[in-house]
């Protein structure tokens, strides 16, 4: 009766029309690690799904050519994953690359760096095995066909839906169709970068661009400090209202005075007022919520889970050695990451009482945009005033849990409304709570998980570098992205 009269009054507060989860109640998970990593398409990173031993390539929907904007079929030729150049992944690009469904203008997307011929057309040479600990997890767990993130732009915005379902300023603006649309940019002459702060640290004079149904952008300046901090509902005021424990962690930004408050564009909870709670200055974050949820040091998620600390939920952001973004330096480190935390979940067989987080953690690993590399499959665009910046394009997810049958492959379409949908099922809450991509999604990921099969035992997955390198790991953190 406390947890229907607690969901009662979450549905007035939010004032949403919400559907109950297809999770069973009980179920056994307690925990949810998401773990987003950098800009990448199925075609590009997980060509390797086609010759990996044991998998049947045609359960795979990924293209080993693409079409240009003249029309012309161009293979896509292999690259190494750390490539010395990077490509334009802001709205703009998204409506060069879609041309209205025909996908036929990776072409025309803008590279930077040192830029080979068609640029756009690579997929990653897994020929040193780098990207074996990703090939298998999907060959071991889930696998998504379709899985697009649910914004037409880069970083910034696509974080704020993986952690609200919005990048609208407010309530009001994502029901008009009115969203951020991009990373935050300023004058040059304020020795700026978008992976300095924003949000509610945004220095003055600071710009994003707002983009309203139709697809018309405008400018919108923080000439006045806090523009960019936000007052709207996220899955952390969710978790916390039913009671549920969360974390974010991310890496600090990198203000030009060696300050490290940690307003990148990565750390979502930054652009929201009531986590943030700043100073008068908009300087420094100084809530309550930030101080305790809020980790500046990615690599402590591994110390989280060997002091067996894990919250009910976690967002896991790399720092930028270990991000697969491309065009980073000494980024190869990346599918080691992500196994690293995989496999000390599965080490941790003495917490939550002696049951250990194998058999009551869900991990869903994705990446948080396209990152300008060519993907064939068309998203499906959403109708009516969310046209003009929803959905995306395809980017990988993975499903990782002791429920997932193995070499699962979804052909259902999920997008990050998908994944706070899959949230709130697990733990009973309503599911579209929040009202925003949460509501509009149409699948919440049950289908990875079979509560009926016995649990399966936890192997460890092979990697060139393990927890221990990360969490002693001395070199200063760079930010997940250089754009």
């Amino acid at each position: 009766m406390k947890h229907f009269c607690k969901s009662l009054l979450l549905l007035v507060w939010l004032g949403t029309t919400t559907a109950w989860a297809q999770f069973p109640d009980p179920n056994p998970i307690k925990h949810v690690v998401v773990i987003v990593q950098e800009n990448r398409t199925p075609d590009n990173l997980f060509h390797g799904l086609l010759t990996w031993p044991g998998l049947k390539a045609g359960n795979y929907n990924i293209a080993t050519s693409g079409v240009n904007s003249k029309g012309q079929t161009v293979p896509l030729k292999p690259a190494p994953l750390d490539t010395p150049y990077d490509l334009s992944h802001a709205h703009s690009a998204f409506v060069e690359m879609y041309d209205g469904g025909r996908m036929d203008g990776a072409d025309l997307i803008a590279c930077t760096g040192s830029c080979p011929p068609v640029p756009n057309f690579k997929y990653v040479d897994n020929s040193q095995h780098l990207v074996d600990p990703y090939l298998e997890l999907a060959a071991r767990y889930g696998w998504a066909n379709l899985m697009f993130q649910s914004n037409q732009g880069p970083s910034y915005p696509a974080h704020q839906f993986l952690f609200g379902g919005t990048s609208a300023p407010s309530a009001a603006d994502d029901a008009r169709g009115k969203f951020v649309a991009e990373n935050p940019s300023q004058p040059a002459t304020a020795n700026y970068n978008a992976f300095y702060n924003t949000g509610c640290l945004a220095p003055l004079g600071q710009w994003n661009w707002l983009i309203a149904p139709g697809g018309a952008e405008t400018i919108v300046t923080n000439n006045s400090l806090g523009t960019f901090c936000f007052s709207r509902p996220t899955m952390a005021s969710l978790l916390g209202s039913f009671g549920l424990t969360w974390k974010y962690y991310a890496p600090a930004s990198s203000n030009p005075s060696g300050s490290n408050p940690g307003g990148s564009v990565w750390n979502a909870p930054a652009s929201i007022r009531r986590i943030c709670a700043p100073d008068t200055n908009y300087t420094q974050c100084t809530g309550p919520e930030w101080a305790s949820n809020v980790d500046l040091t990615p690599s402590n998620v591994l110390r989280d889970i060997r002091a067996c600390q894990l919250p009910n939920v976690s967002w896991v952001i790399p720092a930028g050695q270990n991000s697969d973004h491309s065009g980073m330096a000494n980024g190869t480190g990346g599918p080691s990451w992500v196994v690293s935390i995989v496999n000390t979940i599965g080490a941790a067989t003495t917490c939550d009482d002696g049951a250990g987080y194998w058999s009551d953690t869900a991990i869903v690993i994705t990446w948080d945009d396209w990152g300008g590399w060519y993907d064939h499959v068309a998203p499906p665009v959403l109708s009516g005033t969310q046209a003009s910046y929803q959905m995306g394009f395809r980017v990988p997810l993975l499903v990782v849990s002791a429920y997932t049958p193995p070499a699962y492959v979804s052909n259902v379409a999920h997008d990050f409304g998908s994944l706070l949908r899959f949230i709130q099922g697990v733990f009973h809450i309503p599911e579209g709570s929040l009202g925003f991509a949460d509501e509009r999604a149409d699948s919440d990921l049950h289908l990875f998980f079979d509560f009926q099969r016995a649990t399966r035992a936890f192997k460890v997955i092979p990697a060139p570098l393990d927890a221990d390198f990360f969490l002693n790991d001395k070199r200063p953190p760079e930010p997940p992205d250089n754009d």
